[in-house]
């Protein structure tokens, strides 16, 4: 059940639950078993670990309290604005995308949150897991933090496999023993337009998988996984399939 953005709630605390469990099984159980915490080999697994969980709580905290982003009170759609390609509009009537609830104009891949009860610059959607909108602002972090989760969730389970394969010879012995600009649909109507044409459906934001990480994680490959630095862009413009330059042309 979600609750209030700001506050902490069950699924929160589930996933904290989730990565101290996961971290006393790997560090004092599995480890102890397989290599043993004396040993030179142990004592490096348990701080690699004990760093990736640390990353882990790190970014889901980020995650978790950092603001998705905020529609500027100020801002208004200007379709003459030649750095601005992409213009959406409603799926009905073709005017320029406008929230009733919040009283001002949506930038592009803006959405109004019923959660959060406000527009989310290049919302993504509602996550109960952090009981937060995953938006510009805080996008990166959180799919570092899924990244983080991933890396963790496969190095414990070979330290638990390990662990079991090494201790169960043992356990047998001992029982032995004992530049335009382009007017945008949203979403499905586009795609549901595009087939009846009869043309095939190419998303404008979508990149390329790589232009596409670029987009949330950054220019620099090196600082991908850096928890610290911030998003890119401002959150009201982004670049389309139509930039110059293009790796292949739209379709």
């Amino acid at each position: 059940m979600a609750g209030r953005p700001g506050y902490v709630t069950v699924p929160i605390l589930s996933v904290l639950a989730s990565i101290g469990y996961v971290y006393y099984t790997a560090v004092f159980l599995a480890i102890p078993a397989w290599l043993g915490l004396a040993t030179a080999a142990g004592v490096a697994n348990a701080v690699a670990f004990t760093a990736l969980a640390a990353a882990c709580v790190a970014t889901y905290a980020v995650a978790v309290s950092r603001d998705p982003g905020r529609v500027p009170s100020a801002f208004l759609p200007d379709v003459e604005d030649a750095e601005s390609p992409i213009h959406e509009i409603k799926r009905k009537g073709g005017d320029l995308r406008y929230c009733q609830k919040c009283s001002h104009y949506k930038p592009p891949r803006a959405h109004h949150c019923r959660v959060c009860k406000r527009c989310v610059l290049r919302m993504d959607h509602h996550c109960i897991w952090i009981n937060n909108c995953v938006g510009h602002e805080n996008y990166k972090i959180f799919l570092v933090f899924v990244l983080y989760a991933v890396i963790a969730s496969l190095y414990s389970l070979v330290l638990v496999i390990g662990g079991a394969v090494h201790s169960l010879p043992k356990n047998e012995q001992l029982g032995s023993d004992s530049s335009r600009t382009s007017i945008y649909h949203e979403g499905v109507r586009a795609m549901w337009l595009a087939e009846k044409a009869g043309n095939l459906y190419h998303h404008p934001y979508d990149l390329g998988v790589y232009e596409n990480l670029v987009s949330v994680l950054g220019p620099n490959v090196l600082c991908w996984l850096c928890p610290i630095s911030r998003s890119t862009g401002n959150g009201i413009r982004f670049r389309t399939s139509y930039d110059i330059p293009l790796s292949t042309p739209p379709i």
